[in-house]
Protein backbone atom coordinates (compact mmCIF):
# COMPACT_ATOMS: atom_id res chain seq x y z
CA UNK A 1 0.00 0.00 0.00
CA UNK A 2 1.17 3.72 -0.59
CA UNK A 3 2.46 5.01 2.48
CA UNK A 4 0.60 8.35 1.68
CA UNK A 5 -2.94 5.91 1.67
CA UNK A 6 -2.10 4.77 4.77
CA UNK A 7 -1.56 7.61 6.80
CA UNK A 8 -4.76 9.29 5.42
CA UNK A 9 -7.03 7.57 7.22
CA UNK A 10 -5.15 9.09 10.34
CA UNK A 11 -5.44 12.82 9.09
CA UNK A 12 -9.15 13.16 8.45
CA UNK A 13 -9.70 15.61 11.55
CA UNK A 14 -9.59 18.83 10.27
CA UNK A 15 -10.86 22.30 11.42
CA UNK A 16 -14.38 21.66 10.57
CA UNK A 17 -14.84 18.06 12.45
CA UNK A 18 -12.97 19.99 15.32
CA UNK A 19 -14.98 22.63 15.43
CA UNK A 20 -18.63 20.65 15.16
CA UNK A 21 -17.09 18.32 18.22
CA UNK A 22 -16.22 22.03 20.25
CA UNK A 23 -19.99 23.39 19.58
CA UNK A 24 -21.35 20.67 21.73
CA UNK A 25 -19.28 21.36 24.75
CA UNK A 26 -20.68 24.15 25.85
CA UNK A 27 -18.38 24.71 28.88
CA UNK A 28 -15.39 23.90 26.42
CA UNK A 29 -16.57 26.84 24.69
CA UNK A 30 -16.17 29.16 27.37
CA UNK A 31 -12.91 27.97 28.62
CA UNK A 32 -11.91 28.49 24.63
CA UNK A 33 -13.12 32.19 25.50
CA UNK A 34 -11.71 32.89 28.76
CA UNK A 35 -7.68 31.05 27.02
CA UNK A 36 -8.84 33.67 24.12
CA UNK A 37 -9.23 36.77 26.18
CA UNK A 38 -5.94 35.80 28.82
CA UNK A 39 -3.97 35.83 25.32
CA UNK A 40 -5.37 39.05 24.38
CA UNK A 41 -4.58 40.77 27.47
CA UNK A 42 -1.63 39.18 27.88
CA UNK A 43 0.08 41.07 23.79
CA UNK A 44 -1.92 44.06 25.09
CA UNK A 45 -1.51 44.49 28.65
CA UNK A 46 0.79 47.94 28.03
CA UNK A 47 -1.71 49.14 26.17
CA UNK A 48 -4.63 48.32 28.10
CA UNK A 49 -2.81 50.16 30.88
CA UNK A 50 -2.15 53.33 29.26
CA UNK A 51 -5.59 53.52 27.39
CA UNK A 52 -6.93 53.30 31.09
CA UNK A 53 -4.29 55.37 32.46
CA UNK A 54 -2.93 53.05 35.41
CA UNK A 55 -0.10 51.58 36.38
CA UNK A 56 1.64 48.95 37.58
CA UNK A 57 4.52 50.65 38.92
CA UNK A 58 2.99 54.52 40.30
CA UNK A 59 2.37 54.55 43.82
CA UNK A 60 -0.58 56.54 44.98
CA UNK A 61 0.48 56.49 49.24
CA UNK A 62 -2.30 59.37 49.65
CA UNK A 63 -4.87 56.22 48.85
CA UNK A 64 -3.41 54.79 52.30
CA UNK A 65 -4.04 55.28 55.87
CA UNK A 66 -1.70 55.48 58.74
CA UNK A 67 -1.69 51.67 58.39
CA UNK A 68 -0.68 51.34 54.68
CA UNK A 69 -4.28 49.68 54.13
CA UNK A 70 -6.02 51.14 51.54
CA UNK A 71 -9.09 54.01 52.19
CA UNK A 72 -12.47 53.32 51.10
CA UNK A 73 -14.68 50.67 49.44
CA UNK A 74 -13.41 47.02 48.87
CA UNK A 75 -9.40 48.01 49.28
CA UNK A 76 -9.89 51.61 47.81
CA UNK A 77 -12.08 50.89 44.66
CA UNK A 78 -13.31 54.10 42.50
CA UNK A 79 -13.88 54.81 38.76
CA UNK A 80 -9.25 55.72 38.60
CA UNK A 81 -8.67 52.13 40.15
CA UNK A 82 -11.64 49.70 39.62
CA UNK A 83 -9.94 47.27 41.58
CA UNK A 84 -8.90 49.56 43.91
CA UNK A 85 -5.21 49.91 44.86
CA UNK A 86 -2.50 47.45 46.42
CA UNK A 87 -1.19 48.06 50.41
CA UNK A 88 1.23 49.47 51.33
CA UNK A 89 2.50 51.02 48.34
CA UNK A 90 -1.23 52.03 46.47
CA UNK A 91 -0.14 50.67 43.34
CA UNK A 92 -3.29 50.32 41.10
CA UNK A 93 -4.25 46.21 41.25
CA UNK A 94 -5.89 46.53 38.00
CA UNK A 95 -2.77 47.70 36.46
CA UNK A 96 -0.92 44.70 38.72
CA UNK A 97 -3.56 41.90 37.63
CA UNK A 98 -3.34 43.04 33.95
CA UNK A 99 0.42 42.84 33.80
CA UNK A 100 0.70 39.75 36.05
CA UNK A 101 -1.03 38.39 33.36
CA UNK A 102 1.35 38.86 31.09
CA UNK A 103 4.18 37.63 33.22
CA UNK A 104 2.66 34.56 34.49
CA UNK A 105 1.29 33.52 30.96
CA UNK A 106 4.20 34.45 29.10
CA UNK A 107 6.59 31.90 31.49
CA UNK A 108 3.36 29.45 31.23
CA UNK A 109 3.31 29.06 27.82
CA UNK A 110 7.21 29.30 27.09
CA UNK A 111 7.69 26.65 29.62
CA UNK A 112 4.97 24.42 27.85
CA UNK A 113 6.76 25.13 24.39
CA UNK A 114 10.48 23.78 26.25
CA UNK A 115 8.80 20.83 28.15
CA UNK A 116 6.69 19.79 24.95
CA UNK A 117 9.91 20.09 22.85
CA UNK A 118 12.05 18.14 24.80
CA UNK A 119 9.06 15.52 24.83
CA UNK A 120 9.28 15.37 21.78
CA UNK A 121 12.74 14.53 20.81
CA UNK A 122 13.08 12.12 23.75
CA UNK A 123 10.01 10.43 23.57
CA UNK A 124 9.00 9.89 20.19
CA UNK A 125 12.72 8.99 19.13
CA UNK A 126 12.67 6.64 22.37
CA UNK A 127 9.13 5.05 20.92
CA UNK A 128 10.21 4.11 17.35
CA UNK A 129 13.77 3.38 18.13
CA UNK A 130 13.50 1.02 20.93
CA UNK A 131 16.79 -0.60 21.91
CA UNK A 132 18.95 0.52 24.62
CA UNK A 133 18.09 4.00 23.83
CA UNK A 134 13.99 3.55 25.19
CA UNK A 135 15.82 1.96 27.95
CA UNK A 136 17.51 5.00 28.63
CA UNK A 137 14.87 7.45 27.94
CA UNK A 138 12.33 5.20 30.30
CA UNK A 139 14.95 5.46 33.14
CA UNK A 140 15.47 9.05 32.71
CA UNK A 141 11.70 9.46 32.47
CA UNK A 142 11.31 7.39 35.85
CA UNK A 143 14.23 9.36 37.69
CA UNK A 144 12.68 12.52 36.48
CA UNK A 145 9.24 12.14 37.83
CA UNK A 146 10.42 10.99 41.01
CA UNK A 147 12.69 14.11 41.90
CA UNK A 148 11.76 16.56 43.77
CA UNK A 149 10.65 19.16 41.48
CA UNK A 150 9.39 21.86 43.85
CA UNK A 151 12.48 21.59 46.06
CA UNK A 152 14.89 21.47 43.10
CA UNK A 153 13.18 24.66 41.36
CA UNK A 154 13.17 26.69 44.45
CA UNK A 155 16.94 26.21 45.10
CA UNK A 156 18.33 26.57 41.60
CA UNK A 157 16.03 29.95 41.55
CA UNK A 158 17.81 31.18 44.75
CA UNK A 159 21.08 30.81 44.02
CA UNK A 160 20.48 32.79 40.46
CA UNK A 161 21.98 36.10 40.92
CA UNK A 162 19.23 39.09 41.11
CA UNK A 163 20.88 40.50 37.88
CA UNK A 164 19.91 37.73 35.47
CA UNK A 165 16.19 38.40 33.80
CA UNK A 166 13.86 36.14 35.68
CA UNK A 167 11.55 35.13 32.95
CA UNK A 168 13.70 32.84 30.67
CA UNK A 169 15.15 31.41 33.97
CA UNK A 170 11.90 30.53 35.14
CA UNK A 171 11.39 29.21 31.22
CA UNK A 172 13.87 26.87 31.70
CA UNK A 173 13.94 25.76 35.23
CA UNK A 174 9.71 24.86 35.28
CA UNK A 175 10.43 23.59 31.23
CA UNK A 176 13.29 21.47 31.78
CA UNK A 177 11.52 19.74 34.47
CA UNK A 178 7.81 19.43 32.94
CA UNK A 179 7.94 17.21 29.87
CA UNK A 180 7.83 13.82 31.58
CA UNK A 181 4.16 13.17 31.48
CA UNK A 182 4.10 14.28 27.76
CA UNK A 183 7.03 12.32 26.49
CA UNK A 184 5.55 8.95 27.80
CA UNK A 185 2.09 9.42 25.95
CA UNK A 186 4.14 10.22 22.39
CA UNK A 187 6.31 7.29 23.36
CA UNK A 188 3.41 5.10 23.57
CA UNK A 189 1.88 6.41 20.63
CA UNK A 190 5.12 6.00 18.68
CA UNK A 191 5.77 2.47 19.86
CA UNK A 192 2.36 1.80 18.19
CA UNK A 193 2.53 3.40 15.12
CA UNK A 194 6.39 2.17 14.33
CA UNK A 195 4.89 -1.18 13.30
CA UNK A 196 1.40 0.12 11.33
CA UNK A 197 1.05 -0.57 7.78
CA UNK A 198 2.19 2.78 6.55
CA UNK A 199 5.68 2.85 8.42
CA UNK A 200 6.67 -0.20 7.42
CA UNK A 201 6.19 0.66 3.82
CA UNK A 202 8.23 3.49 3.56
CA UNK A 203 11.07 1.66 5.65
CA UNK A 204 10.61 -0.84 2.65
CA UNK A 205 11.12 1.82 0.21
CA UNK A 206 14.56 2.77 1.89
CA UNK A 207 13.19 5.96 3.45
CA UNK A 208 15.72 7.00 6.51
CA UNK A 209 14.29 6.96 10.16
CA UNK A 210 14.11 10.67 9.67
CA UNK A 211 12.27 10.71 6.69
CA UNK A 212 10.13 8.45 8.39
CA UNK A 213 9.74 10.41 12.04
CA UNK A 214 8.72 13.71 10.47
CA UNK A 215 6.32 12.81 7.30
CA UNK A 216 4.94 9.16 8.85
CA UNK A 217 4.95 9.49 12.72
CA UNK A 218 4.76 13.14 13.76
CA UNK A 219 1.68 13.69 11.41
CA UNK A 220 -0.48 11.04 13.25
CA UNK A 221 0.41 12.84 16.46
CA UNK A 222 -0.46 16.28 16.20
CA UNK A 223 -4.13 15.95 17.81
CA UNK A 224 -2.28 14.38 20.92
CA UNK A 225 0.39 17.43 21.30
CA UNK A 226 -2.22 19.49 20.73
CA UNK A 227 -4.24 18.19 23.53
CA UNK A 228 -1.06 18.17 25.80
CA UNK A 229 0.12 21.45 25.16
CA UNK A 230 -3.33 23.08 26.27
CA UNK A 231 -3.49 21.14 29.15
CA UNK A 232 0.31 21.30 30.12
CA UNK A 233 0.09 25.60 30.01
CA UNK A 234 -2.13 25.66 33.38
CA UNK A 235 0.15 23.30 34.97
CA UNK A 236 3.00 25.98 34.27
CA UNK A 237 1.57 28.92 34.96
CA UNK A 238 0.66 26.97 38.62
CA UNK A 239 4.19 26.25 38.77
CA UNK A 240 4.99 30.08 38.09
CA UNK A 241 2.64 31.11 40.87
CA UNK A 242 4.24 29.31 43.06
CA UNK A 243 7.48 29.59 42.93
CA UNK A 244 6.42 33.23 43.03
CA UNK A 245 4.76 32.82 46.10
CA UNK A 246 6.99 31.63 47.50
CA UNK A 247 9.32 34.80 47.03
CA UNK A 248 12.02 32.61 44.30
CA UNK A 249 10.16 33.33 41.12
CA UNK A 250 10.02 36.66 39.21
CA UNK A 251 12.04 40.08 41.28
CA UNK A 252 10.01 43.00 42.30
CA UNK A 253 8.38 45.14 40.80
CA UNK A 254 7.45 43.03 37.23
CA UNK A 255 4.02 41.96 38.48
CA UNK A 256 3.48 38.68 38.57
CA UNK A 257 -0.10 36.54 39.80
CA UNK A 258 1.83 33.89 42.25
CA UNK A 259 4.02 37.16 43.87
CA UNK A 260 0.62 39.48 44.69
CA UNK A 261 -1.16 36.86 46.13
CA UNK A 262 1.96 36.14 47.88
CA UNK A 263 2.11 39.19 49.55
CA UNK A 264 -1.88 39.68 49.89
CA UNK A 265 -1.95 36.85 52.05
CA UNK A 266 -0.43 38.97 54.88
CA UNK A 267 -3.54 41.48 54.79
CA UNK A 268 -6.08 38.73 54.57
CA UNK A 269 -7.79 40.05 57.40
CA UNK A 270 -7.55 43.98 57.04
CA UNK A 271 -7.84 44.12 53.14
CA UNK A 272 -9.27 40.46 51.80
CA UNK A 273 -10.06 42.43 48.30
CA UNK A 274 -6.05 42.69 47.31
CA UNK A 275 -6.02 38.94 47.47
CA UNK A 276 -9.48 38.13 45.38
CA UNK A 277 -8.50 39.75 42.27
CA UNK A 278 -4.97 38.26 41.23
CA UNK A 279 -6.50 34.57 42.29
CA UNK A 280 -9.77 35.00 40.75
CA UNK A 281 -7.32 35.96 37.36
CA UNK A 282 -4.98 32.46 38.27
CA UNK A 283 -8.09 30.64 38.85
CA UNK A 284 -10.02 31.44 36.09
CA UNK A 285 -7.29 31.10 33.86
CA UNK A 286 -6.47 27.56 34.90
CA UNK A 287 -9.95 27.11 34.17
CA UNK A 288 -10.26 27.58 31.30
CA UNK A 289 -7.50 26.16 29.66
CA UNK A 290 -8.68 22.74 31.19
CA UNK A 291 -12.01 22.98 30.10
CA UNK A 292 -10.71 23.86 26.41
CA UNK A 293 -8.25 21.01 26.72
CA UNK A 294 -10.55 18.96 28.00
CA UNK A 295 -13.37 19.48 25.17
CA UNK A 296 -10.52 19.82 22.67
CA UNK A 297 -9.77 16.41 23.43
CA UNK A 298 -12.81 14.71 23.27
CA UNK A 299 -12.72 16.90 19.69
CA UNK A 300 -10.31 14.66 18.79
CA UNK A 301 -10.97 11.57 20.24
CA UNK A 302 -12.70 9.47 17.44
CA UNK A 303 -14.35 7.52 20.00
CA UNK A 304 -16.00 10.22 21.56
CA UNK A 305 -17.32 11.91 18.46
CA UNK A 306 -18.97 8.54 17.37
CA UNK A 307 -21.18 8.68 20.76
Amino acid sequence: MHTEEAVRPQRQFGASYVWSGLKRDKWGLFGGLIVVVATLVTLTATWITKALGISATEYHLQLLDDSGVPKGFMGGVSLAHPLGVEPQTGRDLLAIVVEGTRTSYTIGLGATIVSVLIAIILGVSAGYLGGWWDGLISRLTDVTMGFPHLVFMIAVSALIPSNVPRVPVMIAIIGILGWTSTARVLRSHALSLRNRTFVQAARAMGSSNWRILSREIMPNLVSTLIVFTTISIPGKIGAEAALSFLGVGVSPPTPSWGRTIGSAVAWVNTDPWYLLWPGAALFLVTLGFNMFGDALRDALDPKTGEQ
